[in-house]
């Protein structure tokens, strides 16, 4: 069964490197403290229930992917991105509601804590990699994605997102990984 994703136009791809396109999205999306790995699993906890049914309507709703994680400030500099990852004390955990859905037609949460958010349309930059998100590893892949953010004339805007693909019983050499930050002008 495949899982949907928040469709894009890519409109530039250079290696591992692209730029996309996304429209508006409609999102649910928690707040957690803590660690970057204690907050994905303690986040992705919170949102899996509200889709699972613990919502007002006590329906269900179907996963998508990416799971994606970004520190909750945009005030910490990018021109520190491994700063920027490892010491944030609160990320953003956030799962893409399925297209069939509008802000008003999801079902409410009710947890407090789960939120429902109206995405503007937006361009990123990613950098896609496999493997484990382990600390290192994605610390190195925004060090790329800001080398490849300058190569472009491209300017970040916020923090870096770190995107997984794929549910924990997946293989970690056929894991699918990204980060990204929104660009500009």
């Amino acid at each position: 069964m495949a899982v949907e994703e928040p469709a894009f136009k890519a409109v530039l791809h250079d290696g591992n490197f692209e730029i996309r396109d996304y429209p508006a999205l409609v999102v649910a999306e928690v707040t957690v403290a803590g660690g970057q790995k204690k907050a994905a699993i303690q986040g992705f906890r919170l949102l899996a229930r509200y889709i699972f049914g613990a919502n007002k309507q006590r329906e269900s709703i179907a996963m998508t992917a990416p799971v994606a994680q970004a520190p909750s400030s945009d005030s910490i500099s990018l021109t520190v991105p491994v700063t920027q990852i490892a010491n944030a004390r609160n990320w953003i955990v956030r799962f893409t509601m399925p297209s069939a859905y509008t802000f008003d037609t999801l079902p409410e949460p009710t947890d407090p804590k789960v939120q429902l958010r109206r995405l503007p349309a937006e361009r990123v930059a990613v950098i896609r990699f496999s493997g484990l998100a382990q600390k290192g590893k994605v610390n190195a892949k925004v060090t790329e994605l800001v080398a490849n953010l300058d190569a472009h004339h491209l300017r970040a805007i916020g923090p870096v997102s770190l995107a997984q693909y794929n549910p924990p019983w997946t293989l970690w050499f056929m894991r699918r990984n990204e980060v990204m930050i929104r660009v500009g002008p």
